[in-house]
């Protein structure tokens, strides 16, 4: 295992931007950036043996800095969706800063992902950033130190460790908003791997992607991806794909829920985490964009995977809560293995 440090590049205000790049004894690696603690690179070994970079990502640090679509984005305070991009807590009404149309969407326009992180923790297996948000940032009630750990092992397990320190009750839910694809980032659409997601009930939206606030089995839907499914074949239902909130049951407890597999390159990415929730977003509103070694991303070039609390949380008291404090500090794990089949 090893871990070194290089220049990213500076930022528009003058800032110096790193790329921490983990690499273990079968030649993985894995690149993160402290602008953001964004994911920028995760190469491993498809069946033949060949080197490929599954990760979609900007070309260097203006991209990060004004990164709209997330690219392997660190999400918080809070990620996905508030409806009204308001709430209240504990008897006091919070107005957040709105991003998209009246709602909130992870917690913008000042994200966290374009924000400069500072690295608290470094070894050769691992690295931590951290990152101080304020009381009143973005609206939200208290301050917040969070921490993103990313681990790599030998085993090509690449580990995924948030926590969220509030001084007070606030709401919190990270997340991670890569974009994988798994026959390289720059080979076109993902619409060829296939998907397997281990949840029974997923959140029906409607037209601002707000939770329309029950919980809808997946029996006999489009949403049902107990068993494997091919991405191309939900688009006759889904013209865009999949946007959506699977309900886990491994809400504190880590559980396996999904599998994505590309049978051209043969990279299977299998996902476990003690989150409550999945978003499964298939990139349909991705169009033209510039990313690095000369890739241009559009519709379906990648899916991300988010393990999060589910969104618009707060407004439902019978969902799991996205309510943290100092007597409850925020943490969730996902792990992200990489195997060939």
């Amino acid at each position: 295992m090893s871990l070194c440090s290089l220049p990213y590049g500076l930022t528009a205000d003058g800032h110096e931007a790193h790329l921490y790049v983990l690499a273990n004894s079968t030649g993985t690696t894995v690149a993160v950036t402290d602008l953001g603690a964004c994911l920028v690179s995760v190469r491993v070994t498809d069946r033949d043996g060949s080197p490929l970079d599954v990760v979609l990502a900007h070309k260097g640090p203006h991209g990060y800095e004004h990164n709209p679509m997330g690219f392997g984005a660190t999400v918080g305070r809070h990620a996905n969706r508030i409806a009204g991009g308001s709430f209240e807590l504990d008897g006091v009404d919070y107005q957040l800063t709105t991003n998209e149309g009246r709602n909130s969407l992870h917690s913008g326009p000042d994200l966290w992902f374009q924000r400069m992180w500072s690295v608290t923790d470094a070894a050769d297996d691992h690295v931590t950033f951290e990152l101080e948000s304020p009381d009143g940032d973005q609206g939200f009630p208290g301050a917040v130190t969070a921490r993103a750990t990313y681990a790599l092992s030998d085993d090509d397990r690449l580990t995924i460790h948030y926590e969220g320190l509030p001084s007070v009750r606030t709401i919190v839910s990270m997340t991670n908003h890569t974009y994988w694809n798994l026959n390289g980032h720059a080979s076109g659409d993902v619409l060829n791997h296939t998907l397997s997601v281990a949840a029974d009930g997923y959140l029906p939206t409607d037209d601002e992607n707000i939770p329309l606030g029950h919980v809808a089995p997946v029996d006999g839907t489009v949403f049902d991806l107990r068993e494997p499914v091919v991405l191309r074949d939900v688009l006759g239902a889904l013209p865009r794909g999949f946007d959506h909130n699977f309900c886990l049951a491994s809400e504190g407890t880590p559980a396996h829920v999904a599998r994505l597999t590309s049978e051209e390159s043969g990279i299977v990415l299998d996902v476990t985490t003690d989150a409550p929730g999945l978003q499964v977003y298939m990139a349909g509103w991705l169009d033209d964009m510039q990313g690095k070694d000369g890739a241009s991303y559009g519709w379906f070039s990648g899916i991300a995977l988010e393990t999060q609390y589910w969104p618009d949380a707060i407004h439902h008291s019978d969902w799991p809560s996205p309510i943290f404090g100092p007597d409850r500090p925020y943490e969730q794990t996902t792990i992200f293995a990489f195997s060939v089949a």
